[in-house]
């Protein structure tokens, strides 16, 4: 079966059918195939090329086309910072970069050749080009960077198929359904369960460009069946339902959706009962990692339990392990998650010290992920194995690369990065400071701007403590749960 058999006879009954709207840009699924087929058409082979990866209709038709050109895509998030860019791009090594032309590009793209994607190519047909392998590479999507520099994580044509077919199953997903969301168009949960996800089914997907609850309340209202998100949007949702002056018909909305579904961190237990509360809806969560697309999901037809992320999906194994690796005798004591599936990567990128260090002798990918299992096999996760991962308003943010951005200020002498809880963003980034000069530290917006500007936005201190000097044990390493508020 084709990754997207929608787009073989785009002339077919499905032709006409409205693949992606993005704001007054509406892409049929015969104009999509077209744009798409000419820009494939001027792809260098075997790539990979990079595509930046703003909310709109013409990374969708880059993205495609080079799947239908069989040359793997690089999505880059347009926020990112030039240090992080200039990584991605010399590890990547990119044959050309893809964007709307009028678009400005960064410095650290000025090197690469320029291909202009158009979303109108006419009404010339092409024949299908030839599915490449299951085993060909789709997708370079790049990882945090929670212990180092972003790690460009392969993924085959056979995982983003497998993963997808899983949340159909699970689901109940198909053609007649319409996704609403606001996602980002550079990681998984937005670009491939959000684009390619609909896609695969030869369903429509409408996304809002940039989340308000409004555009949630107006899609869903307008034969949206579908809603997925993060938590922090989750939580605007139920702070919009409780307000008097909300969007007008939100509830409603909400409640006529099919699928509710939350994902990227735990949906906070107060959130869901809000909204459950409000619109006789549950949200449903999933759980999943760049490196290993989707693992666990609550099924359509199950029971959703705040707190959960559902069973394993079809075809996915999951076990919890001791440190040492052995697999836990008793389901219901915390393990670290460790999966194995068809949904894996094929390894990190010029990296095979990290991959083999990712997988076991028999294949079990290590998530660093602690859970429990209830007795019917639905997962609890319960943290990180490591202590120094963030996850905030939807991304997952190491600790250690805004620690190295910020000792790059010649204000700072010393720094640690933490995570508090936030009832918007479930956790937001906190820097413990000991400046150079005490007299004069820096200015909490010049250290979230120094940071922002060297990687990206969301991984800026949103607060900044001052001290006279960090806890440290005796070998010198930071003690950073003696760190609080």
């Amino acid at each position: 079966m084709p990754l997207l058999p929608a787009l073989q006879d785009p002339t077919g009954s499905a032709g006409a059918r409205e693949a992606v709207r993005f704001d007054e840009t509406s892409l049929s699924y015969a104009r999509l195939a077209a744009a798409a087929d000419a820009l494939a058409a001027e792809l260098p082979a075997p790539g990979p090329v990079a595509v930046w990866a703003l909310p709109t209709a013409h990374t969708v038709v880059a993205v495609v086309a080079a799947l239908r050109a069989g040359v793997p895509a690089v999505p880059l998030n347009p926020k990112t910072g030039a240090r992080e860019l200039a990584h991605v791009v010399a590890d990547s090594a990119p044959a050309a970069v893809l964007a709307a032309a009028g678009e400005t590009l960064p410095p650290a793209l000025a090197g690469l050749p320029r291909i202009n994607v158009s979303t109108t190519a006419g009404d010339a047909v092409r024949p299908a080009p030839p599915e490449p392998s299951p085993e060909s590479p789709a997708l370079v999507v790049y990882t945090s960077g929670t212990t180092g520099p972003p790690k460009g994580a392969v993924l085959p044509r056979r995982a983003i198929a497998a993963s997808l077919d899983a949340l159909e199953d699970a689901w109940q997903w198909t053609g007649d359904d319409v996704l609403v969301h606001a996602l980002p168009l550079f990681h998984v949960h937005g670009l491939i369960l959000g684009i390619l996800g609909p896609l695969r089914r030869g369903g429509s997907v409408r996304h809002l460009g940039r989340f308000s609850t409004e555009g949630v309340a107006r899609e869903l209202n307008d034969g949206g069946t579908m809603l997925f998100g993060v938590p922090t949007m989750y939580h605007r949702l139920a702070e919009a339902l409780a307000d008097p002056a909300g969007p007008e018909g939100l509830t409603k909305a909400l409640a006529g959706a099919r699928l509710l579904v939350s994902g990227s961190a735990a949906l906070p237990v107060h959130d869901h009962e809000r909204i459950a509360a409000a619109t006789g809806r549950r949200v449903i969560e999933r759980y999943g990692m760049t490196e290993t697309l989707m693992n666990t999901g609550v099924r359509a037809d199950g029971a959703p339990r705040p707190g959960t992320v559902g069973a394993p999906l079809r075809g996915v194994e999951l076990r919890l392990v001791e440190e040492d690796g052995t697999p836990l005798d008793d389901p219901s004591a915390i393990g670290e998650i460790q999966v194995r599936g068809p949904n894996l990567f094929t390894g990190y990128l010029n990296r095979p010290d990290a991959t083999a260090a990712a997988l076991t002798a028999d294949g079990w990918f290590r998530t660093g992920d602690m859970a429990t299992l209830d007795p019917d096999g639905y997962v609890r996760i319960v943290g990180r194995k490591a202590t120094d991962l963030i996850k905030s308003g939807g991304y997952k943010i190491g600790a250690g690369e805004i620690e190295n951005a910020l000792l790059d200020h010649p204000g700072v002498r010393e720094a640690a990065v933490t995570g508090e809880p936030d009832p918007d963003l479930g956790e937001r980034v906190v820097a413990w400071v000991v400046p150079a000069d005490p007299a004069a530290p820096p200015p909490a917006d010049e250290l979230a701007a120094h940071v922002a500007a060297q990687l990206s936005p969301h991984k800026r201190p949103r607060t900044v403590r001052y001290l006279d000097a960090l806890p440290r044990n005796d070998l010198g390493k930071i003690m950073k749960r003696s760190l609080h508020g």
